[in-house]
């Protein structure tokens, strides 16, 4: 048994393809497949059905899968303690963000990240907070941007900003002539909102306390903030963004954001890693550089209240 025959059953496991896996692992598909049967033959198992499309493990597989992802992370912790030591910051970081978050942080930190360490590789997935956690645990992402808290004991949460929420109106609107809104203000009928499986979603239904209403009727769901604001500059509704998506707004945009009565609602943004996180280094420098571009209203509480997230 060796650490390239874990790996290669691992990434098997997780791609569920054997030229897929191949090409992760950088080797030929017969390459592969015969040095998964190697490992078949030595331990006496079948730990892949290869009948079925696309191919799953065997339960015995997936019992041994697992224990190989724990061997190949402490493994790499091995090779994290000795890069660590090292002067030059390199390497490779993995790093999964939500989609309300990725448009408005990733650029400005994409751009600092690039000037200040050339030699530090960025791999970067966009998805909701439910993958990224479970990517976390199986090892394929080192550390997540998300809306916290998670109230998940295997995962560490750092807390980098605080992100107050906006109502966005349309001119046609009732509340646009309004200085404050009230939750209570807030017409369900008229809210666009994002689709399920967004944390953003479930913030907003507790924000206008719509998780007791029955009778809602949402004329449209998407998975992007920016759908959103369109579709209220075209009609009469209206949405709720976070901070930095009205940072970079025109003074013509900013006459339709309207504040909520303090303490305003906030989301709270950490930086999440399981909690046998190995690069340290390579995080602890990610969370400076992430703190370093976001004003320093939004890195306190602060007249503001974190709203809380349905599970």
């Amino acid at each position: 048994m060796t650490l390239t025959q874990l790996e290669y059953i691992v990434a098997l496991d997780t791609h569920r393809h054997f030229v897929q896996a191949s090409e992760k692992c950088f080797v030929t598909q017969p390459t592969l497949s015969m040095q998964i049967q190697k490992l078949e033959d030595e331990l006496g198992v079948k730990l892949f059905d290869r009948t079925k499309q696309p191919v799953i493990p065997t339960e015995i597989g997936e019992s041994i899968i697992a224990q190989a992802r724990v061997v190949l992370h402490h493994a790499d912790m091995i090779k994290q303690m000795i890069q660590d030591q090292q002067d030059s910051l390199s390497g490779e970081i993995r790093i999964g963000i939500i989609p309300t978050l990725a448009p408005y942080l990733l650029p400005l930190l994409f751009k600092h990240l690039r000037e200040k360490y050339p030699q530090l590789n960025l791999i970067i997935k966009e998805t909701i907070t439910e993958e990224i956690i479970t990517e976390l645990k199986n090892n394929r992402l080192d550390c997540g941007l998300v809306v916290t808290p998670l109230n998940d004991q295997s995962i560490k949460e750092d807390v980098l900003f605080y992100e107050e929420l906006f109502v966005y109106v349309s001119k046609q609107n009732a509340l646009f002539n309004k200085k404050y809104v009230l939750a209570k203000d807030i017409d369900p009928s008229q809210l666009w909102l994002l689709e399920e499986g967004h944390c953003f979603r479930s913030q907003i239904l507790n924000l206008c306390e719509l998780q007791k209403r029955s009778d809602l009727n949402f004329r449209y769901e998407t998975g992007s903030i920016e759908t959103l604001k369109r579709m209220v500059d075209s009609s009469d509704g209206i949405t709720i963004l976070p901070e930095l998506a009205v940072m970079e707004f025109t003074p013509e945009q900013r006459k339709l954001v309207k504040r909520l009565k303090e303490p305003s609602p906030a989301r709270e943004v950490s930086l999440v890693t399981h909690r046998d996180y190995i690069k340290t280094k390579l995080i602890k420098i990610l969370k400076e550089e992430i703190i370093d571009i976001i004003p320093r209203t939004m890195q306190k509480l602060q007249h503001k209240k974190v709203v809380e997230i349905s599970s």
